[in-house]
């Protein structure tokens, strides 16, 4: 095992082993414990806990890496995370917009802080338990990473990692991207792993987000009004509602489903049919787009396009204005939400994604 003097790793590893040392993420579940004990077989390996807020328990982590018989880590970016993503996550609710932390936290913490300081310990790679493919392609004596959609379609994390660029591509590895669920839930049984299942929450909250925001942002209570333009409630602060949004609108004579939001008047504006045209949208205008080959793309381009995790890929053609990409897709999409990723599919490669402005 590697020993530990001012911090970095002192480079003494087992001949049978890489010349490669990588910084595993280690939460304590099953798919960053898996990912540790497949890079353990080949690398020199290393578990780390990624402190990121109060009460953030190292112990399941630890666990997992003396069961491995790996060198186990403790990083403490609370400070960084409550800035890039809680204060970010508030301020895009208190703007009428509805944020993914998770894609904000690979950015900042996950592929950037955690990324950095493994590197100056003197790891040669970062790896997680994504479930992503990265392959390197080769032509001409010019290499280029490229990411893929998962060989488990169902657990396919892509969208999340829109933000990655090359230079940090070339030193993170995702040893999940060819495994199923159920060959991790295999491999995990016959180590004897001690983990738990991977939360599919948001971590850093416990139950429903709303409370969460109740607790932190000043809300304005205020008319709800039917699109139709009589006002049938009231809401208990627009922050709380998001588009498409069918539950906790508390009006009788439901259901309804959020429109739009009337910010100068306070106003919740909703509709109780499924169907509105006013909840459908074929176009959406994305900002802060990124494209992972960084190869010149002709445009208009047409890719499919997810404009949130659990929503299928729908074929789209994206048009350059500036700094800002016009995504028009082929049928009109339901609860285009600013605030979210929408993300870009070439087959299953992974081209890109940006933020919905509007």
């Amino acid at each position: 095992m590697p020993n530990f003097e001012g911090g970095n790793l002192k480079r003494v590893r087992p001949s049978n082993f890489s010349n490669k040392i990588v910084f595993v993420g280690l939460s304590g579940g099953i798919d960053s414990a898996v990912s540790a004990g497949i890079l353990s077989m080949n690398y020199y390996t290393v578990g780390v806990f990624l402190k990121l807020f109060k009460n953030h328990s190292f112990e399941p982590a630890e666990k997992v890496a003396r069961k491995l018989g790996i060198p186990f880590l403790v990083m403490d970016f609370q400070k960084e995370f409550k800035k890039n993503v809680i204060d970010y996550f508030l301020e895009e609710f208190s703007e009428g917009k509805t944020p993914n932390p998770c894609v904000m936290c690979n950015k900042k913490i996950k592929f950037n802080l955690f990324l950095k300081k493994s590197l100056e310990m003197g790891a040669d790679f970062i790896a997680t338990g994504h479930y992503v493919r990265k392959l390197q392609i080769s032509n001409s004596g010019f290499s280029v990473f490229k990411l893929y959609r998962a060989k488990d379609k169902e657990k396919d994390q892509s969208y999340f990692l829109w933000t990655l660029t090359q230079a940090r591509l070339k030193k993170v590895l995702f040893p999940l991207g060819n495994y199923t669920k159920k060959q991790v839930y295999e491999l995990a049984g016959k180590w004897s792993l001690p983990c738990g299942e991977e939360s599919v929450d948001i971590c850093f909250l416990k139950g429903d987000h709303r409370e969460f925001l109740k607790r932190h942002l000043k809300l304005k209570p205020g008319v709800i009004t039917h699109i139709s333009g009589r006002i049938i409630g009231r809401h208990n602060g627009l922050p709380l509602y998001t588009i498409g949004q069918r539950k906790e609108i508390g009006v009788s004579g439901g259901p309804f489903y959020v429109v739009g939001f009337d910010f100068k008047n306070n106003t919740l504006i909703v509709t109780d049919d499924f169907y509105d045209k006013n909840l459908y949208k074929k176009e959406l205008i994305a900002k802060n787009v990124n494209w992972i080959s960084k190869k010149k793309l002709e445009f208009p381009l047409k890719c499919s396009a997810k404009i949130r995790y659990q929503h299928k890929a729908e074929s789209a053609e994206i048009v350059k204005s500036k700094n800002r990409y016009r995504v028009i897709f082929k049928k009109a999409q339901r609860a285009v939400t600013p605030g979210q990723s929408v993300v870009f599919y070439k087959n299953n490669e992974l081209l890109g994604g940006g933020i919905i402005e509007k």
